[in-house]
């Protein structure tokens, strides 16, 4: 009976995402570390997503007092997050999806303690478990992930846009994005962390305070310890460091819904965070939106291979100690030409397009 408690838990949690994740004992492992039988058991009233309190007092037997602390440790816990409706004016209480959410909230608080460690273990197993299942079913589930939205979508390095006659929308420069929430909080990088506890920093950056968020996420995310909030002048800092180490802008929709508000904006490199990380390593393609791409110079380009070194995409080689773009992996980032010391690449305006990228095939032993 306790395993199909666990086993119930974990298909409601990953049904309230949108990325079919496995069922697999190191899930149940993971969900098991992060909260108490009597707390998996009270997920199991979220049928759906979402409910306010007085539906939660309908479905449990908890008092007040004791439904109130019980919310109140699973939001500190990074398990079910709490907003209140802009529609109703009712705090609503909704269940995490498994990634993004339950995993990123692991890991978020910046702590290198056992138990977080543990968790990136479990994590790093899980992920492997996934890995070999993709590569088992290759050539069934890549077109499955043809159909599915991307995750999320890719904004330039604001300064090397070239838009020639052409404004850029409002919501694909960063600056702007910022300008336009009123709170605004930074928090720590679950991949990063997530590296470090593994004994595997990043390669890129040793920042780790870095991944901003807005809105509502950011008022439960500094409410519940799991971010601090800045100002606009110190959240545009922040993305120009993470320029300046060759990081790559996604930004990130409610719900995956790119037709809602914006929650958040990562920085992101190939070496430890999720997105890119799970595409090299043969688990899920790449799938994003863009606006952009690189366009080099021959006349100005002198070869010198950073565009190369840098690209997270491994997009750019040297022909005729030329930079060329490979432009069916080019995701319009812009970090090739904010680091090109000859200022041999422009980015230029595409309109937005699908990029949608096949993982490797991975030989297993």
């Amino acid at each position: 009976m306790v395993a199909g408690i666990w086993k119930k838990v974990a298909v409601i949690i990953v049904k309230v995402g949108k990325i079919p994740f496995p069922i697999t004992d190191t899930l149940l492992e993971f969900l098991q570390a992060k909260m108490t039988e009597e707390q998996a058991k009270f997920l199991l009233i979220f049928k759906k997503p979402s409910l306010n309190l007085e539906e939660l007092k309908q479905k449990t037997d908890l008092g007040e007092a004791e439904l109130t602390e019980m919310l109140n440790i699973l939001m500190d816990n990074g398990i079910i997050s709490g907003t209140m409706s802009r529609s109703s004016n009712v705090m609503v209480y909704s269940l995490m999806p498994l990634f993004p959410g339950m995993i990123e909230f692991s890991l978020m608080k910046g702590e290198l303690n056992e138990k977080e460690k543990q968790l990136a273990q479990i994590l790093e197993k899980f992920f492997k478990e996934v890995q070999a299942g993709t590569q088992r079913n290759y050539d069934d589930l890549m077109p499955r992930f043809k159909e599915m939205s991307p995750p999320a979508r890719v904004i330039p390095v604001e300064e090397n846009i070239q838009t020639g006659q052409e404004a850029v929308l409002l919501s694909e420069e960063a600056s702007k994005l910022i300008d336009l929430n009123d709170t605004i909080a930074l928090t720590n990088c679950y991949c990063k962390q997530q590296g470090d506890l593994l004994d595997n920093p990043c390669k890129f950056t040793d920042k780790r305070e870095m991944c901003l968020l807005f809105g509502k996420p950011a008022e439960f995310s500094v409410e519940h310890n799991f971010a601090r909030q800045i100002s606009k002048e110190e959240a545009k800092k922040v993305l120009k460091e993470a320029e300046d180490n060759g990081l790559v802008h996604k930004v990130f929709h409610s719900k995956l819904d790119f037709s809602r508000e914006i929650d958040a904006i990562c920085s992101c490199c190939k070496c430890c965070c999720g997105i890119f990380r799970m595409f090299y390593q043969g688990i899920w393609p790449f799938h994003t939106l863009t606006s952009y791409i690189a366009k080099p110079d021959s006349n100005i380009c002198i070869g010198c291979g950073i565009c190369v070194e840098k690209c997270q995409m491994e997009a750019i080689t040297l022909e005729d100690n030329h930079a060329t773009i490979n432009e069916e992996r080019c995701i319009g980032c812009g970090v090739c030409a904010h680091l090109c010391p000859e200022h041999a690449i422009t980015i230029e305006r595409t309109g937005p397009r699908e990029i949608f990228i096949l993982p490797p095939k991975i030989l297993q032993n």
